[in-house]
């Protein structure tokens, strides 16, 4: 099982040339050997979202679009980040996305742990959110044992409903 991920930021050239199936340029910018999975109708939806959502609120590029690295044979494992930046009441929204080619080897954990340790060094959030399509029993999976508890549930126009799960991003011990 692997120990650690870590994030390499896909900032707006890399989302815009992965639109456009240039691997090879999304490889040069981020320096990281990309998958033909970030080509794919799986993931490319989301890249498309989230260059709207840069265009929008420019802070965003920091927070939501990451390629995941596994530590230390730096594999490409997937994607992950934030949702967007911390909102006005501290709460940030994790995801993340396990290639499948490397699914079921633990990596989707590894990013969940690798996204609570950049929250609890960020001072102004307050909430780790994660919601999930009650029937996504992987990604229930994913979680259990991180300390969320679930607070809710929320109609998403893509998903459904969805289960809200919190936690704060430092567990007291």
């Amino acid at each position: 099982m692997p120990t650690a991920v870590r994030f390499v930021p896909l900032p707006p050239r890399a989302l815009e040339a992965l639109l456009a199936d240039d691997l090879e340029a999304a490889r040069t910018i981020t320096g990281v050997r990309l998958t033909e999975w970030f080509l794919s109708d799986e993931i490319t939806w989301l890249w498309r979202m989230r260059l709207d959502q840069i265009a929008g609120d420019p802070r965003a590029a920091d927070w939501i679009a990451r390629a995941a690295v596994s530590v230390p044979d730096e594999v490409v494992v997937g994607a992950g980040g934030f949702h967007g930046p911390p909102d006005e009441s501290g709460m940030v929204e994790i995801g993340y996305s396990t290639d499948p080619a490397h699914r079921r080897r633990g990596y989707a954990r590894a990013m969940v742990t690798e996204l609570l340790r950049w929250a609890a060094t960020e001072p102004s959030i307050r909430t780790v959110r994660a919601t999930i399509s009650p029937d996504n029993k992987p990604s229930l999976a994913t979680i259990a044992g991180f300390g969320f508890a679930h607070v809710g549930e929320q109609w998403d126009e893509v998903d459904g409903t969805e289960l809200i799960y919190e936690r704060p991003p430092v567990q007291a011990a």
